[in-house]
C-alpha cells in the first residue's frame, strides 16, 4: 500500500469514528428542536382559519394549554440547558402566537 492510500484510510476511519460518536447528539438535538416547532404549528392552522373567516370556532381551550404548557416546559429547559437555538425559535413562536390570537380577539 502506498502512503497516500493508508493516509485515506485512516482519514475515514477517523470519520467514520466522529459519526458514531456524535450522530445521536446531533439527532437527539435536532429532534427537541422540530418537537418545539410542530408543537407551535399545531394550532397555526386553526388561527389562520378564524382569521380568514374560514372557521367561527376557536380550538377547545384545554388542547391550547397542554400546548403552550409543553413549550413552557421546552423553554426553560432550553435556558437552563443555555440552548440558544431552541430559546430564539420557542420565543419567536411565542411571539407569532401571541400576535395572532391579539389579531383574532381584536378584530
Amino acid at each position: 500500500m502506498t502512503m497516500l492510500n493508508i493516509k485515506m484510510l485512516r482519514l475515514l476511519v477517523y470519520i467514520k469514528q466522529f459519526f458514531l460518536d456524535h450522530l445521536k447528539k446531533l439527532t437527539a438535538n435536532t429532534l427537541g428542536w422540530l418537537a418545539a416547532i410542530v408543537l407551535h404549528c399545531a394550532t397555526l392552522p386553526s388561527l389562520l382559519a378564524i382569521m380568514s373567516g374560514l372557521n367561527d370556532k376557536l380550538p377547545s381551550i384545554d388542547v391550547i394549554l397542554f400546548i403552550w404548557a409543553g413549550l413552557v416546559l421546552l423553554f426553560a429547559r432550553a435556558i437552563l440547558l443555555k440552548d440558544q437555538l431552541n430559546i430564539i425559535t420557542i420565543g419567536i413562536g411565542f411571539i407569532a402566537q401571541s400576535v395572532l390570537m391579539a389579531f383574532i380577539l381584536y378584530k
